[in-house]
Order: structure tokens, then sequence, then C-alpha cells
């Protein structure tokens, strides 16, 4: 019994069969469940404006079932079942499907052979209410339908096997509109269908058609009613609604006539409900007055609506209403017409006839016929059409058209709602004769139609719109969108409204009072919210408490125990209320705030409350009188009565008051706002009105001030003194003041005459001035009144200026003492000067002019007359007339004039001469002279500018105004302008040419003829390189192109994002520093930088700036470095970082063994620079760089001690140089050799003749020791020297290889996309997951044996009840702990069970979890009293089990999303290196790997070959016919034949998943020469080569196949013979099975590349020969050691993919699964819950968990998730990855030494930092937010719909209940010890699953 998957539901409904599928159909691809788990599995949508959508699905129809509200979604292939929330229920396949418009339905494809398979349009979707069905119509097998269950509707409850065509219903093709209606008659429902013209089979399908949904054939017309048409492509209906309303339906169509109507036109038909043979059928024409044809319709209770085109074309739609009463009165009246009239009106003209040419007739019935047969009969006449168009105009013009219509009545209203072609929606408000649209919103896509089921749900709050892409669930009315009565009103939203007294936007009916008054504010009638109309009064005092009286209009009336309170602010005061007047109490002035600072008020809001609910509000203001007068010191009185505040001021006291009057006996001076009294307002404020006296008054001389003041008879008759103040600046001076006189209320002051001396020398100084009476009581300045301040000795330093000063200021020249500018009365009479000095110059520019003249010469100096008119004649310069201007002239101190021509070489002083008065004569000279052009350099330049040209020539400093043009374009000159020397920067010329250069003097040109400039073409860049350096910057960039010699300051720059600015390097310029002076000879001109093969600095960028631009500066030429390079953009990288020479002690000196290789560690070394480019100190000396990876720098540092580079430190420094990153490590410290023992010369002098013959002996030992010594320093640096070559040469094949290997990515990159990755399924990846090494069918349903089909019921039974007590959670621990604790239950059954546990409660992941849970906290009890770093670390129990299926359940969209990608490049990458080298075929061993077991140490000669695949229809037969395709295949000529097919098999069916593809044994490789030459090649055959027992495998190099050759795969027709079937067996799949048996005749061993070992090593030694014995030591001298550098090469080629595999799984750029760091917190929690404070512990049950748990798992068994196939080799470099992966994970000091594994010592580099990444893993999502056990619970509930339970449901709870069995009597007394398990009757409800298993007979 073959079950599909099933949910295991906490209750038990009934399981469902499988999914009926047409018999002629193969099975859908995709199951249904397995669709609802993919769509499931997409995030869930907010849940505002919810919607819902499925990828690749296309949405036709939607349909809604009364009562609970679900939604049912008609798409193509599909069917969708959605809550009314939308969220996914239920999916069902409908297709593709075998199938052929032209076609009946078949059952044999035979029966169709143009049969393709086709997609499946729903065409109809109906909800049968009574049935509880839904009935769904696909375009397959022409339209029929089948029933489905509404609460399933993958549930079919009917299909049709064999329709025939009375039960064709929908139109069979997707553009063809079908409607329909279900109508339940008395007896029975019935279906009544509508459609159009499709298809030549369609045409025998009438268009209006009553079906029968029960009965022996469901959706069968026959002896049902037929709209029977003549020929219906004359009508060609095209249908756009149907809708049921009262007693009838209603069909809305588009039709032309036959013949006689050509245009299309518009229709409604209606039908009695109970009419089942159409006898009711009566239409009449739709006409919207001007528009075009009906697009979309819907009906409500009253009124029909109809969407119809309008404007040029149908771009634009109109909305027209049909009321019901009057469409039905005008299809009475054609009815009654044709019934009685024979179908002509009054007039005698046709208005009703029988239409579609049937043979009916309008005839002459009794008159009361329509009475006596309101739904026809078989005699009246049928169908009847109506003549009269029914008219209505247009409610509503919108300009897009329009697809869909739903209406709506709700609290009286009709609303409609318009769906647009582009997807937007649109409410309407019908009222009247108008619509209105109020709201509009995008909905859909943006141009994607709204499809025409535009629905509202059943309580009127929703509408569902549907697009081809999306449903959306909309809200009909969102008044709680609408925070203010303003903006629920301005929404004109009709079913919105305010409740005024709950303060809120609702509908009518969520409003309480709305019946009454006041209460529900409409838009429609109520255009203003509640407000405070008036204020009484409108502000007060704040020191008196008082009333306020509210105007609030339109206030809702209470009950009798409620009422308003008003709120001051935080205070409450109780409301009275007299019909729209509400009277309040103001608070107490200790409960208001005080006034913000620098005002003189206090504003609260003030609102009108009922309850907590604000009514109305405005503001009212709290005064202060007091604060008033402090707000203008200078008119406090005028500040008082003037005031928007009803304030007084007593002038006596100085003092502004609230109250009507002063104290006693002191006048009052009102406020300007009372109306009664005459002393009111600022004009009766005591005032200074302005100065009577002057207002000039000098510096040091004694003025007299008087003021005018009004109303001082406030004050009375008390005398009082007066002062005058005068506010000078740091001082405030007051002087003295009386008041003179009085005439009524005006009077003068005068001020006390005092010498008045600012402290500032100033011209002129605005001194403002007021009076104060007594102490301090102030008057009043009616206006601004200040004096003005002068001295005569400021800005008049001369006579002239003094002279020209204002007359009225009395200035004079005084030569009293000092001569100064004096106020006249200041200075004695004989000492006024009436005659000025002569003229004084002091300095004239410029000092040279051209003969021509027309230079503006400007003189400086003094007393150079006191009006322009003085000195319009009076310059002379060198004997020449000069011509002043007179809007440059200064008083007295400047004279600008225009020279006169003169001859050259002129020269003389300048004279001023003024009449009366001798000249003034400077003692700088002025000198004519003539400029001259000599030459230029350079001559040429880009036609860009930016060229700087020097101009040579002599007298070029000549006059002040110089500019030079270099043809038409100025040319900025560079200051200084030197006499022999113009420097200036031509601009950017048009096109490239000639130019002449000139230079303007003033009004004199030069022109240099001789030497023009050369405009050449800009400079071309057509490479430059490297495109890469570090952020410091310093690398050279070198640069080719055309036209670089005329750059004269090349740059390469960098525009900076954040900070924009240029950062620029490059060739030093040749002018570092502008110039700034003359001095010295004249520089020779330089040629121009060389740029052809040129370089470039690269400039240095700071970090955290992002590089904008890079750029090349050419002068005035910018070229973009990608433009330049290809393309490619510069990059930068991070500067690198190394490590100090000593680690432990950076200042500590490093030890250097002279000759050794230094190795420095770092970190981005190599990203920006190349190993020739790095430069290495030591001192003054270099260290030669030799290699440079990612990580390390070795360099050959000098063999002898360097010195320091700079005198400051003993000891050289270790500098290492990358561009301008400059690194210093450390001091080196050499270690010196120990001398060789010498005999000391003093002992030979000692010892005398006499020791001669030692002394001989002790040198010649001494001699040899020598010479041996420095042969052994030979012999070692020959090998540092060969190990170096061997590391440079391992270093090329890493980067070739790398760059192959990329290539070969790049290329895969794009296979993939066309192809995807391979990922298996989620039923297959659970089933290998859960129970690995059972093959593909892990769970078998059982065979039934004969005469037990009648126990399958029972047994189903018996197992749903089982899955319904494992959702008891004492059963199921009770379950767990009672098998865990039997002896005999071992541990593969404990793996067994849990896997079984995880499918049955698969469906059920937040109860597995809280399992999971507790068991895993049981768990950590039990380890916490033992070594808690144990736990987790074995798969001991079977909570570690369901841990591993949990975490694999939870991260499959990880691991498809995210780290799916990098580890099949990974696996790809491994198998294309694997590839590339031999692999011995009998061994297993290969040239290319990481696992030193599985190295081939043998140097292996061999070729690759590239073989030309025929792949196509006829690839395996004769040549010629069909397409054959050559797809070209890399293979090795050491290949075996079985190797080249599985070659040959992964290049033709790339992209193919593996179980796909046919298997290398059942093809023969057929080599193909030439029209005849067919040579099949096998691994075995009769031309293999024997030679002593030993047989070798063929290859392609046996059999001298050449490069290029062509072959085919062609099926094996026979085994061959024992050889070929023993190669199958051995070889099954190439180098996967090592053929380490012997052959099939006695003792022949086979072999590929190498021999294996034919017998014990001590037996061959005993037999071998002395020779033999040589041979094998000498070939064991070899060091097959050596070949270790292989394994070197392959880490290094594969490291990127390593890496990028570990960094997607340990990288928390993306976020963390929930899973992940749901368990992290959990294990988090354990561990605080037992006072586990090591982090060493959490550390390794984190890693336990998941690291070891799940992802070493899934590195080393990548077909867990692919479809792949892993050879033996690619399995044993997985085991290092993993085994690296496993040791990075470790917390123990990762060790490695001489006798370490190879395998360890490869990645002994990369460990630490892999150890890094797992610590920051860790670290990081420890310190993200926490997952919540809701979001947790959400995201499980998610993935458990998302797969629909697990594989074979029922086959799991089947084994599960095999080992209940078997301890079934252990298990029942546990759950019978257990009291809660008791009272639960957990054993009784065991024993009955028993019985119905096994048919256990009970004591129940």
């Amino acid at each position: 019994m073959r079950l599909p998957w099933c949910h295991t539901a906490r209750e038990t409904p009934p399981l469902p069969p499988c999914e009926a599928v047409p018999a002629m159909a193969p099975r859908p691809p995709l199951g249904p469940h397995l669709l609802l788990a993919l769509l499931l599995s997409l995030p869930p949508p907010p849940t505002r404006a919810r919607h819902f959508s499925a990828p690749n699905a296309t949405f036709n129809h939607l349909a809604l079932a009364p009562g609970p509200g679900t939604l049912y979604v008609g798409a193509v292939n599909r069917l969708f079942q959605l809550s009314p929330e939308l969220r996914l229920q239920a999916v069902a396949v409908t297709g593709p499907v075998l199938d052929s418009p032209d076609c009946v339905p078949f059952r044999d494809p035979a029966d169709c052979p143009h049969a393709r398979l086709t997609d499946n349009a729903n065409q109809l979707l109906l909800v049968s209410g009574r049935a509880r069905e839904l009935v769904a119509c696909g375009q397959v097998r022409q339209g029929v339908c089948d029933k489905r269950r509404l609460d399933d509707v993958a549930h079919v409850l009917y299909q049709a096997e064999d329709p025939g065509d009375g039960q064709f219903v929908a139109a069979n093709a997707p553009g063809v509109a079908t409607v329909g209606l279900v109508v339940q008659a008395p007896d029975r429902d019935l279906l009544l269908v509508a459609r159009g013209l499709a298809g030549k089979l369609s045409a025998g399908v009438p268009p209006l058609t009553v079906r029968q949904l029960a009965g022996p054939q469901p959706f069968s017309s026959e002896g049902l009613g037929r709209l029977v048409v003549g020929d219906l492509s004359d009508y060609n209906n095209s249908y756009v609604g149907a809708f049921a309303a009262g007693r009838s339906a209603y069909f809305v169509f588009r039709r032309r006539g036959a013949r006689a109507q050509a245009d299309y036109r518009s229709y409604a038909a209606r039908v009695c409900l109970g009419d089942a043979n159409l006898y009711s059928y009566v239409e009449v024409p739709l006409a919207c007055r001007g528009q075009g044809l009906i697009q979309a319709a819907a009906v409500t209770p009253s009124t029909l609506l109809g969407a119809f085109a309008a404007g040029p074309g149908g771009a634009g739609a109109a909305l027209c209403a049909f009321p019901l009463a009057r469409l039905d009165a005008s299809m009475e009246h054609a009815r009654r017409l044709c019934y009685t009239a024979g179908g002509r009106g009054p007039g005698g003209a046709e208005e009703a006839t029988v239409e579609y040419g049937v043979t009916s007739r309008c005839a002459a019935l009794p008159a009361d016929s329509p009475e006596s047969y309101p739904c026809g009969d078989e005699h009246t006449p049928s169908p009847i059409a109506g003549r009269q168009p029914l008219e209505a105009e247009p409610l509503l013009q919108l300009e897009q058209p329009i697809s869909a219509v739903a209406g709506l009545q709700a609290d009286g209203h009709t609303i409609a709602f318009l769906g647009d072609t582009q997807g937007q929606l649109h409410k309407v408000f019908l009222n009247g004769s108008h619509g209105h649209v109020y709201h509009s919103q995008q909905v859909g896509p943006r141009g994607s139609a709204i499809s025409p089921d535009l629905l509202v749900d059943g309580n009127g709050s929703h509408v569902y719109v549907l697009t081809a892409q999306q449903v959306d669930r909309v809200p009909v009315a969102a008044c709680s969108e609408f925070p203010d009565c303003t903006s629920c009103l301005q929404a004109r939203d009709p079913l919105c409204g305010w409740c005024v007294l709950q303060g809120r936007c609702t509908l009518k009916g969520q409003c309480g009072r709305a019946a009454q008054a006041n209460q529900w504010l409409w838009s429609y009638e109520d255009s203003h919210c509640p407000h405070v109309q008036s204020l009484l009064p409108a502000y007060r005092p704040r020191q008196e408490q008082g009333q306020v009286t509210l105007s609030v209009p339109r206030l809702p009336t209470l009950a009798a125990d409620e009422y308003f309170h008003c709120a001051f602010g935080d205070y409450d005061s109780l409301a009275h209320v007299e019909g729209p007047h509400v009277a309040c109490v103001t608070p107490p002035q200790d409960q208001l705030p005080l006034n913000p600072p620098g005002t003189d008020h206090i504003t609260l809001p003030l609102a009108l409350m009922f309850e907590d609910v604000a009514v109305a509000a405005t503001n009212f203001s709290f005064y202060d009188c007091s604060a008033v007068q402090a707000l203008e010191v200078a008119a406090p009185c005028r500040a008082c009565v003037g005031s928007i505040w009803r304030c007084h001021w007593c002038p006596r006291s100085s003092r502004c008051v609230y109250g009507e009057h002063c104290p006693e006996g002191e006048g009052t001076i009102y406020s300007a706002q009372e109306a009664d009294v005459q002393v009111r307002g600022p004009g009766a404020c005591p005032r200074v009105e302005g100065l009577a006296g002057p207002v000039l008054l000098p510096v040091g001389w004694k003025s007299h001030l008087a003021l005018r003041v009004r109303n001082l008879q406030h004050f009375g008759s008390l005398p009082a003194s007066y002062h005058c103040w005068l506010e000078l600046p740091g001082k405030l001076q007051r002087l003295p003041a009386s008041l003179e006189e009085t005439s009524g209320d005006v009077g003068l002051i005068s001020c006390q005459a005092q010498q008045l001396h600012p402290s500032v020398a100033q011209q002129e100084l605005r001194v403002p001035i007021y009076v104060t009476r007594g102490k301090a009581q102030r008057l009043d300045n009616a206006h601004t009144l200040h004096v003005t301040l002068y001295d005569c000795a400021v800005g008049h330093p001369d006579c002239s200026r003094c002279q020209a000063a204002n007359g009225s200021l009395g200035c004079v020249w005084c030569s009293h003492r000092q001569p100064a500018c004096r106020y006249g009365p200041l200075c004695p009479p004989e000492a006024v000067e009436l005659l000025c000095p002569s003229p004084r110059i002091d300095r004239i520019e410029p000092l040279t002019g051209p003969p021509e003249g027309g230079l503006a010469l400007t003189i400086w100096g003094s007393n150079l007359g006191r009006d322009f008119a003085e000195v319009q004649d009076a310059v002379n310069v060198a004997g020449r007339p000069c011509s002043p201007e007179p809007s440059l002239y200064r008083t007295s101190a400047r004279i600008v004039c225009v020279t006169s021509p003169a001859p050259n070489g002129t020269t003389g002083p300048i004279q001023v001469a003024i009449k009366n008065r001798p000249p003034g004569i400077s003692t700088q000279h002025f000198t004519y002279q003539d400029p001259i052009l000599l030459s230029l350099s350079p001559h040429w330049g880009p036609q860009a500018g930016g060229t700087q040209l020097t101009i040579h020539g002599q007298h070029l400093q000549t006059g002040g105004n110089i500019s030079a043009f270099v043809g038409a374009q100025p040319c900025p000159i560079q200051e200084p302008v030197c006499p022999e020397a113009i420097v200036c920067h031509t601009m950017s010329q048009a096109s490239p040419g000639e130019a002449v250069v000139r230079v303007v003097f003033g009004h004199a040109q030069r022109t240099l003829l001789t030497s023009p400039f050369q405009y050449t073409a800009n400079p071309q860049l057509v490479a430059a390189e490297p495109s890469v350096s570090f952020r410091g910057g310093g690398r050279l960039i070198r640069v080719r192109g055309t036209g670089l010699d005329v750059v004269q300051q090349p740059l390469l720059s960098v525009w900076l994002a954040a900070t924009a600015e240029v950062q620029a390097a490059g060739v030093e310029p040749r002018n570092p520093t502008p110039r700034t002076s003359c001095g010295g000879p004249a520089a020779a001109p330089q040629a121009c930088i060389q740029l052809r093969e040129g370089l470039l600095q690269s400039p240095a960028v700071p970090d955290g700036v992002h590089p904008q631009r890079v750029f090349f500066t050419l002068d005035n030429v910018h070229v973009d470095f990608a433009s330049a390079n290809g393309g490619q953009d510069f990059q930068y990288q991070p500067n690198p970082r190394l490590a100090p020479l000593s680690r432990e002690k950076p200042t500590r000196p490093y030890r250097l063994k002279p000759g050794n290789v230094l190795d420095v560690e770092g970190q981005g070394l190599n990203l920006g620079i190349s190993k020739e480019e790095v430069r290495v100190h030591i001192g003054d000396g270099e260290c030669l760089v030799k290699t440079l990876t990612l990580t390390h720098l070795y360099c050959e540092p000098p063999s002898r001690a360097p010195q320091p580079a700079n005198g400051s430190s003993a000891l050289p420094q270790f500098v290492v140089q990358m561009g301008n990153v400059r690194l210093a490590l450390g001091p080196v410290q050499y270690e010196t050799e120990p001398t060789l023992s010498a005999f000391p010369v003093e002992a030979q002098v000692g010892l005398g003749l006499g020791a001669a013959v030692l002394i001989t002996a002790v040198l010649l030992l001494t001699l040899m020791y020598r010479h041996k010594s420095k042969q052994a320093l030979r012999d070692y640096q020959k090998v540092l020297v060969q190990l170096e070559n061997l590391e440079i040469g391992v270093g090329d094949q890493c980067r070739k290889e790398f760059t192959d290997l990329m290539t070969e990515m790049t290329d895969l990159s794009s296979d993939l996309e066309a192809s995807g990755i391979p990922f298996l399924d989620y039923h297959t990846y659970a089933e290998r997951v859960f129970f690995p090494g059972h093959g593909g069918c892990p769970l078998q349903p059982a065979l039934e044996g004969p005469g037990e089909e009648g126990r399958r019921a029972p047994v189903r039974q018996g197992l749903t009840q089982l899955s319904n007590l494992l959702n008891s959670k004492l059963f199921l621990l009770t379950l767990i702990h009672t098998l865990e604790e039997q002896p005999s239950f071992s541990q593969r059954d404990r793996c067994h069970v849990a896997s079984l546990l995880s499918l049955a409660l698969h469906g059920k992941l937040e109860y597995l979890t809280d399992i999971l849970r507790t068991l895993l906290s049981d768990l950590a009890a039990h380890y916490v009293h033992k070594n808690p770093k144990l736990m987790l670390r074995r798969t001991e129990t079977m909570v570690e089990k369901l841990l591993t299926n949990w975490l694999s359940i939870c991260l499959y969209a990880f691991l498809k999303e995210v780290a799916g990608e990098p580890l099949y490049m990974l696996l790809r990458a491994i198998q294309y290196q694997v590839d590339k080298g031999p692999v011995d075929a009998v061994t297993g061993k290969a040239k290319r790997t990481l696992n030193d077991s599985r190295l081939l140490r043998e140097d292996v000669e061999f070729r690759p070959l590239t073989l030309m695949v025929l792949a196509g229809p006829r690839a395996g037969g004769a040549a010629g016919g069909g397409a054959v395709q050559r797809v070209p295949a890399r293979v090795l000529d050491t290949d075996t034949i079985t190797q080249v097919k599985e070659k040959v098999l992964e290049q033709v069916y790339k992209g193919t998943p593996f179980s796909q593809r046919p298997s290398a044994h059942a093809l023969d490789l057929e080599w193909r020469s030439g029209l005849a030459g067919h040579l099949t090649l096998s691994d075995e055959d009769l031309t293999s080569v024997t030679h002593n027992h030993w047989k070798r495998l063929n290859t392609l190099q046996h059999y001298k196949v050449p490069d290029g050759a062509t072959v085919g795969l062609i099926p094996q027709l026979h085994n061959g013979g024992a050889v070929s079937q023993s190669l199958a067996q051995n070889c099954t799949l190439g180098e996967n099975v090592p053929m380490l048996e012997d052959g099939e005749e006695g003792g022949v061993h086979l072999w590929h590349l190498v021999k294996g070992t034919e017998e014990p090593e001590g037996a061959k030694a005993r037999r071998s020969s002395l020779r033999e014995r040589e041979r094998e030591r000498a070939r064991a001298k070899a060091i097959p050691e050596i070949y270790l550098t292989r394994l070197l090469s392959m880490k290094g080629t594969l490291q990127k993919f390593v890496d990028d595999t570990f960094q997607a799984i340990l990288s928390v750029n993306r976020p963390v699964p929930i899973a992940i760091k749901y368990l992290f917190d959990f294990l988090d929690e354990l561990a605080e819950k037992h006072g586990i404070e090591d982090p060493e512990t959490l550390h390794i049950w984190k890693t336990n968990s998941l690291l070891l748990r799940f992802w070493v798992n899934t590195l080393k068994n990548p077909q867990l998730i692919f479809d792949v196939r892993v050879s033996d080799n690619v399995d044993a470099i997985l085991a290092v990855i993993a085994q690296t992966f496993i040791d990075s994970c470790t917390v123990s000091e990762h060790k490695v030494g001489r006798d370490s594994p190879v395998n360890k010592l490869l990645y002994a580099r990369e460990i630490p930092r892999y150890k890094q990444m797992v610590e920051r893993y860790y670290s990081d999502i420890r310190q993200s937010s926490p997952a919540s056990y809701q979001e947790m619970n959400s995201a499980l509930a998610e993935l458990s719909g998302n797969y629909t339970s697990a594989p074979h449901c029922l086959e799991a709870l089947q084994e599960l209940y095999n080992h209940i069995h078997r301890y079934y009597d252990q298990i029942i007394s546990a759950l019978e010890e257990d009291p809660v398990g008791q009272k639960m009757q957990l054993a009784c409800r065991l024993q009955q699953v028993a019985a119905l298993v096994e048919n256990k007979v009970t004591d129940l």
C-alpha cells in the first residue's frame, strides 16, 4: 500500500486518498503537498494589507465560500485554498496535462497524435454551498469540470473518466471567458454556464446551458435547457459576468447581430432561477450614453453596475448604473410584446423578437399570458430579445480602462469598487446621479490588470482583489487610519464618520449613539468638526480666577448622569452646558505654569472633554501685566496700555496693572481696548516727543540739549528731579535736567551742557538718549531718540579732506600746536588755515608703460585736491599730460589717470599742480618702454589645454594690466610677471591646429608671429596596469598610449566620495611651487616628460573613505582608469598588516642566523602589490624578496650584518616598503658564527720548536675541518636553492592551476544559470539524512498477503490513533525513556526510532521542538554530574539523533539559499582538479589530491586529449540522418576506457542531475575514423598486455587514440564475455572502486598506472636476489615525499573555494537562521541554569550540536543535498577538508610537529584563522537580538506546513509500532505506573492501537 505524504493532525481526520489524475496524463512532476510546502516557506506578508502570491503561478479566477469565508483561487495548473486572511490551507495540482484542443478527451495518447503537454488554465470556479463542493473547470479536455471538497481542494470528489460532449462545460481557450452560477433549486442544485466561442470542437456547445451538479452524470446538460443558436459564430457572444438577484439570474455580455447588425452591442439577459429549460430567457441591449461596449459588471441588491469603454480606442472608462427595477421593466415590456403583440409596439415598430436564428417567433397569446407564465413555458416564444436599449447616463469617467466591478450597499449607501487594467483599485461613492472617486490605491503589480472576480467578503469589511500574480485583501473602509476629525471628514469616505464622544473615526455601526443628532458626523452632511467658535473672555490675567464661556455649536447632548469638563492643560474643571454655551472656571494662579522667559503670557490648550475624549479644543492665554512693561524698556507705558491684554498704567508708581484702577489718589491711563474712558492708549502716556535742540554735537565742546515732552500732568504737582541719559559706548552718561516750561500737556526739558568724549574716536556716533523722573521712573520715548556725536579729527587726515568735509559740521584745518582738523570754536582764529599745503606724491603704479599710452596710472598721496575739478588738468607724467578718471578719484588720496603716447625710452617724474599752490613732484620716475616677444616654450600641447606656456621676451613687465592669449582663447597668467618671461596656462581649443600667441599691455598688443603654438590631439591611453593598489598608495602604474609626450604633469587622481576631495599622485611636476619672485636668471625650457612607457604612482586613500572615481589627469585631459584599462576599474585594497619579527616582545631584537631565510607573517600582503615591487631593508642592506603570498613574505637577508640606516639606533631595523606603506617590524641582531678553534698562537710560541710536529698535525686537522664545513655549507645552500626553486615552481603551478580552475568555474557558473544547482528535493533529502546507509528506499510498504485487504482499514485506523497518541507529551517521553532503558535496544535502534519520530511529528515541529528541549534539559542534567564537556559528543541516546534531524529540517532552506552554492562550487572544483591528473583505476590513487594516503607517488607521463563526442538523436546509430552535435570532452591518454566514458558522460550530460544520466557500464565507447572505421574500446580485450601475471588495463594510449578523435557512446548489446563482466563488477564507478582483487584466470593481477603490492614484503625479500634488493634500496632513496608538493599545489588551488565554503557556513553577514540562534540561546540557558561558567564547555556544546553534528556531515557527504556522484578520491579530499573544519572548531591549541600527519600539516597555518572565524561566529550570534519563543514557533509552524510532514508517514508509524511491539509489555507497565498516565488512560489507548494494528484481543 503506497501512500502519499500525510499530515498528522491533532484530531483524527480520515486520511486523504491519493489524488486522482487523468488516465491519459502523466503524473505532474510536482506533488501537491510539496508545492504546498514550497508555498508555505515564503515569508508571511504583513498583517495590514495582506496578499498572497505563489512562485511561477498565474492566477485566473477567485471564488468565496459563504459562511467561513474560505477563498479559492483558480490558477494555471493549480488550485489554491486560502483562509480569509489569505493564509494557504491547501493546494491541488491540475496540470500540465497531455491534451490538444482539437481532440476530445482520450485515455490512450495514440488517439490524439498531436497532443502536447498543455498548461491547464482555470476557466470556471464556483462554490456549491449546499453540497459543500467546489466546482472547477479547466481549459484542457474540452473544458470538463471536477468537484472537490470545500475543506480540502486537493480531495477530488468527482472527475469524469470518459466525458461525453454533453459534459464539455468551459471554453477550451484561455482567452475566451466562461461565467456561471450555482442555482439552488428546491430539489437539487443546478449549474448555469455561459461561454464564448472557442475552438472547432466547441461550435456545437450552446453559449448558455443549464447543467446538473448531482446524479449519475454531473455537469451534463442532457434533458436541461440550452440556448439554442443557429450559428454561434454569427453572434460571437462574449460574456462579462453572471449574477443572481432576487428570483432571477442575469448574464451580461457583448455580441453582434446575425448579418443585420454587424456592430457589437452590450446586452443583459435574464432567466428565472427555477427555470431549468430557459423558457424565460429575455435579453435587452444596454447603453451607457456616448460610451462603448461593456467591459465589466456587478450587481448590488438594487442596481446593475456596468463599466463601459470610453474615449478614443477605449483608452478610458465610464461607469453607468442600471436600476434592476428599470431593467426588469424593460425585459417585461419586451416579453409582453413578444407574448401578446407579435413583438410590435403601439406604433407598429418591431420592439421585440426571437433571436439567435431559431424557428420560434413572437406570438399573439392571450393578454394575461405574461402573468400566467411568469417564467415561460413550452408554448411561449423563446429566446426573446428586446430591440429598445435601456439607457443610462455615465456616473463617472476614468482615464484607465476598467476590468473589474464590485458593488456594496452599506448604511443605505452604494459603494462601487472599480479595478483597472493597471492594477489600481478605485473606491466610488454613488450619490444619486453622480459618482465620486474618494480613494485610489495600487493593489497589484503596476501594469497588471485586476481580474473581473472582484469579491466583497460576507460581512462587507474587506474586498478581495485578484491579479495574475497575487490576491490582495483590501479593507472596504479604513476609518481607523484617520487620527482626527479633520482627516476623517476630508477623506470623504462615505462609510466613515467622526464619532464625537468616542473621539475616533468609525463606521456608523461602531458608533453607539450614531442615531442621535451631532453624535456621528458624516463628511457628506457635516463639513465642520466640533470646534470652539468663540471664547468669552478670550484671555484672562493669571492673577485672578474666573469663568470662561466657550461657544461650541452642534454640541452633542449627554445623558442626565454624564457631563463635560474643561481641561486647561493639566487642570480640569467641571463644565456647565447651556445650549451651545459651555462655562468653565479657570485654574488658580498657583496651578498655572510660569511664563516662558521673554514673554508676558502663557498659552495653554483648552479642551472640552467627555471622559477622556477631547470633543473640541482651542488655546487659552493667561497674561501677566507686570511682565508686559519689562518687554519694552524704552516705552513701558506704551507697552502696557498698547498691548493686546487689558492692562492699565499707573504713572506715579510706574506699574502696569490688570485691575480697574490704580492706587487711590493716582490717575490711571487705561488700556487702548477700553472704549468708555478718555485717558487711554499710548497717546496718553507721559513721553518724550523729540529733540528741541541740536542733533549734531561736536566732541569736546559743551553743547546744550533740549527735549520736548508731553502728558507730564499725570504726575501731578509733586516736585521731582529729571535727568537726561546718553548711552555712550561702554558707559551711561547722566546729565542733570530741568523742566523749564509747560503749556497744557506740552513741556520742554533742558539738559545741562557738558563736554562729551566717547571712549573710541569715531567720525560720527549715534548716541541714544532718554529721560528719567525721580530715581528710576523712565519717560516713554515716542520714537527712537538719538543725537550724533562727531569728531572733525577722525577721517580728515589732511587739509584738503578737512576742507572738503560737510560745511554744517564746522570743521577747519587748525595749525595750532599739532596741525589737525578741528571743530571751529576749538581752534584759535589766528590758527585757522584757509589755504592747504602743496600736493604730496607717495607712490605711483606701475612704473612702466607702452609708448602707445592708454595705461591706467595710479597716484597715491595726500592733499591731492578737495574735489575732482581741482585735479582735472593738473597731472603730468614724464612731461606728458595724463587724463584723470573721475570715477576712480578719491578726495585728496588717490588719482587714476590714463597716459598719453610718448616716444620709447621717455622717462620722468609725475607732477600734480593744483592752482594757487606749488606742484607736487614724485620721487619715482615713470618710463615709456616697448615690450618685445621673442619665443615660447613648449611649442605644442594638447587641445584640452592645461599646458604651462612660457613666453620669453624683453620688457615684458610693462604696465600693470597684462593678459595673454593663445589664438582666441585667453591664457591665464601665473604671477608674478617677470621682465624676460610670462608664464600662463593654456585653455581648451575646439580642434587641433596652430594658434598665434599675443600679449596685451593695457591698450597695446604684441604678437609672436614667428613661433605659433601648436595644439595637438589629446593624449589617448590604451593600457594601464596594474589595476589594484593598497590604500597607502605609491604603487607604480605603467601607462601606455599615444600623444603622451605633450603631457607636462601626468597624475593618477582619486575622487573620494565622503569628503568630496581629489587625491592625486604622479611624476614630480616641473614647477613644484609657484614662483614668488623674478630673481635669478630665467630657467631654461625643459622638455615634456616622456610618458610613452611612463610610470605613475597610485595616490593614497584614507581608511573609511570610499573611492568614487579613479582617473588620469593629463594636464586638462581626464581619463577614467576603467576606460584606459579595457573596462576594469582601479581597486583599492586594505593596507597590509605584518606581525613584528619578535612576537612575544616587539621591541626585543630578532635574532637572525646568517644564511636563514626570513619568514614574515601578515594579512593581505599580495592583494595590492607584486613580489618584485616590495622592498625590504635591514638597516642599509636589502633583504631580497623571494616569495610573497597572502599571509607570508619570504626574503633572503644579507649574509653579513648591515649597518643601521640612521645612526640613531645600535641595531639595524627591519623595514618593509610596499609603495607608500612603510612597516617597521623591529630591530634585527645577527648571531655571530662561532669561530673555528685554532691552536692559540701564544700556546704555539710557548711550546717552542719541540712541538712543531704537533702544531703541523693540528693545522692539518684544522684545514680539513674547515674544508668539510665549507663543503657542508655549500651543500646546504644548494638544497636551499633547490627548495626555493621547488617553492617557486609550486607557487607558479598553483597560480596556473588556479587560473585554469577559475576559468572552468566561470563556465560552470554560466551553465548553472541555465540548469541550476542539482539540489535534491526535500523528500529525498529527508530520507537520506534521516536514514543514512539505507539506499534510496528506507521505508518500503509491507507487501500484502492474500486475504489482508480487509485488514487495511483497521491497521490504518490504528496507526492514525498512534499518531494522535504521540501528541501526548507524557506518552512520548515515557516511550523514549522506556525504550532507552532496554538493554537490547541498540544504538542503531535508537537512531532509527529517532528518525521515525522525526517523520511522524514532522507536521508538528513546534511540538517536536518542545520534546527536544525537554530531552536536552534531561541530558544536560545527566552530564553536569559527570563531565559536561562530553555532552552531545556522540550519538548515545535518541536526543542526539533527534537534534541532528531537527537541524536538518530547519537548515534545508539555508542550505539551498546560502551555503549550497559555495559547497557545490567546491565539489565541482575538486572533481575538475582530480580529473586533470591521472587516477589509477586499480589502486584508486591520484596525482591530484589532498589526502596523502590517496596520493600517486610516481611520475606518470600523461598527455591531455580533447575528444569530439557525437551527441544527438542519431549519435549511437549509423552515420547520416538527423542532427548530430559534436561536444568536446577533455580526457587524458592514460585514462582507462571506463574513466573516459565517465568523463564523456559528464560533458555530454552537463547540467543534468546524476540520477537522470545513463550508467557508464550500460554504454560502450566507439572510436570512429572516417566513414567505415568503427572500433569499440574496452578496458580489457584480446589486445590487453599481460606480463609476469600482470595484466594492464587498456587506455587511450594503448589504442593510440589521437587528439581530436571522434568517439560515440552506444548501448551495450551483450556482456562481451567474462572479462567485461568482471570489469563491470570491479569498475562500477571508475576510480570509485579500486581493483585490488585478482583477475579471472588463475593468479593474473590487473594494474593500470602502477603495480600494487603483490605479496608480503618479507617473502619478497627472502626470494629476491642481492641485485634486486639494491634496486629496491635505490628506489626508496628517491624519497617519494618529494611528491607531497602535489598536495600543496592542490591545496593552494582549492583554497579560495574552501574559504568561500567556510565563510558561508560561519558568516553572520546574512541573517543567521533562527533555529541556530534559538538553539544557541537554549544552550546558554542550560549553562546558566546549571551554573556552568566555563566558556570552553559552552563552546564545546555549540560545536558538538551544530558544527560537528550537522556541518561536518554535510561537508563529508554532499550527496545528501546534491544529485551528484562523489568518487572515492573526491570523498577522500572532502574528508581532509572536513577534518580541517573539525580542527578549527576545537578549543585546544592546534599543535603540529614533524610527526604530525601530512593532512594536518597542510592546513596548519589556516586553522588559527578558521578558529577565529568560529569564535567570532559564536560571539556574533550571542550578541544578536534573542530569538523569541513566539518567533521560533512561527518559523516552525511555517516549516511544518512547508514540507507537509515527511515521506511515507504511515510506513514510519508502522515501523515505529514494530519497535513498540518488541517492548510492548515494558511500555504498558511504565504507562500504568505513572499516575498522570493513568488519568489520561495512555496505556488503554495504546492497547486500542495494538488491537487495531495486530488484531490483538485486549481485556477492554
